[in-house]
């Protein structure tokens, strides 16, 4: 079954690698609480099948990064990045996309997390294995307020549509 708005966010965990050392997080991989992170927050979130692959790296991410601003400023807490990557490709790719302190960089390493969403598939046929839908969501405290899942290529899911359904 696939999540749908006014569905809370399925129990799981994310891995964030963190490069700055802080109270409750060391260097390196940390995990997270699904649910604790999302606690009294307005989350915007992008799900991609890798990083590092062409769509993902020239369109999908970079519009977050870029409109983060106008996230913010219309009541958006955090925006993430999920993606069947682990933590240690994930904080690479967010180091090279420029992302750090801009958008969480957050891995499901074994889709763990994806599949309870129902927005996973088989890329194996293209030598990628289990990996995401591409999507994009607006979560408030847990509960899933919009939800854009693409059929192909990259239309709904993008930033300014996100932002476009903030109002």
């Amino acid at each position: 079954m696939t999540i749908a708005i006014g569905d809370r966010l399925p129990e799981g965990t994310l891995n964030e690698f963190i490069d700055v050392e802080t109270e409750g997080c060391a260097l390196g991989p940390n995990t997270f609480q699904v649910a604790d992170l999302a606690k009294g927050k307005t989350i915007a979130i992008l799900g991609l099948p890798g990083a590092f692959t062409p769509t993902c790296s020239n369109q999908h991410l970079p519009g977050y990064i870029r409109l983060a601003g106008e996230f913010k400023a219309k009541g958006v807490d955090e925006i993430w990045c999920i993606s069947v990557n682990d933590a240690f490709v994930m904080g690479a790719w967010g180091r090279q996309q420029e992302a750090t302190g801009v958008v969480r960089m957050m891995a499901d390493g074994s889709a763990t997390f994806t599949k309870a969403l129902g927005l996973d598939q088989d890329l194996g046929p293209k030598g990628m294995g289990v990996r995401s839908k591409r999507y994009s969501m607006l979560v408030q405290d847990g509960v899933v307020k919009q939800l854009n899942v693409e059929t192909a290529g990259l239309d709904v899911s993008t930033a300014e549509k996100l932002l476009e359904q903030l109002g």
